[in-house]
């Protein structure tokens, strides 16, 4: 089917709620961190990817429209070379202070957390997790100044590589409208979505409550 919609944003975006909002404009599957969570069998080729090797993108996202979040977001360079025509969602916070923050409480203290050994896909994925961290976001990532620096140095590199008519800039309180207008879909009569607060992900209710 081919990707329509490359998502670029850092997990800890409002990814989970756009996973929601964009199946529901596309009509189809969205890759999130939940998707890998759901099939373990993909984590092979996240840590081919991760190390630089070939990765047969048509095949692992065969049945999706769209990406968004870890570990897609990290790979956004390449998944737009493959899928040239798809648009390049940028979710972003208010601040990199508020995504550092976010990112904390949720994904890097899951990520500190002891080994479960007796999950063995737990164990890969967060091995992969772990090294996509170290690769594609910074050596320091769990270093706040060095967190927030590879934060702004990321979303900067999406916008100056990225046509404006292919990029959309987005956060949270923008709702339908920009991504509706790139995609050339009406905008939907209800509210937009809104899931997976910190709150929920730190009480095993959100979507990406293990890495």
């Amino acid at each position: 089917m081919g990707l329509r919609v490359v998502g670029a944003g850092l997990g800890r975006t409002g990814t989970a709620s756009l996973k929601l909002a964009l199946e529901r404009l596309l009509g189809g599957r969205c890759y999130h961190m939940s998707e890998l969570i759901e099939r373990p069998g993909d984590t092979h080729a996240w840590h081919a990817a991760v190390r630089g090797e070939a990765v047969d993108w048509d095949c692992l996202l065969a049945d999706y429209s769209a990406t968004l979040d870890w570990p897609a977001c990290a790979f956004w360079r390449e998944l737009r070379a493959q899928y040239p025509e798809a648009v390049v969602l940028l979710s972003t916070r208010e601040s990199a202070e508020g995504w550092w923050e976010s990112m904390e409480k949720t994904i890097f203290a899951t990520l500190s957390r002891p080994v479960p050994q007796d999950d063995v896909e737990w164990v890969k994925r967060r091995a992969v997790t772990l090294e996509m961290m170290e690769t594609r976001l910074d050596p320091g990532w769990a270093d706040r100044n060095a967190a927030i620096a590879a934060y702004e140095r990321h979303n900067e590199q999406v916008r100056s590589s990225v046509p404006d008519d292919l990029l959309v800039d987005w956060r949270a309180g923008d709702g339908w409208g920009p991504i509706c207008a790139a995609l050339g879909v009406p905008v939907p009569a209800e509210p937009f979505p809104h899931v997976n607060t910190a709150a929920e992900f730190r009480s095993g209710q959100g979507l990406e409550a293990s890495p």
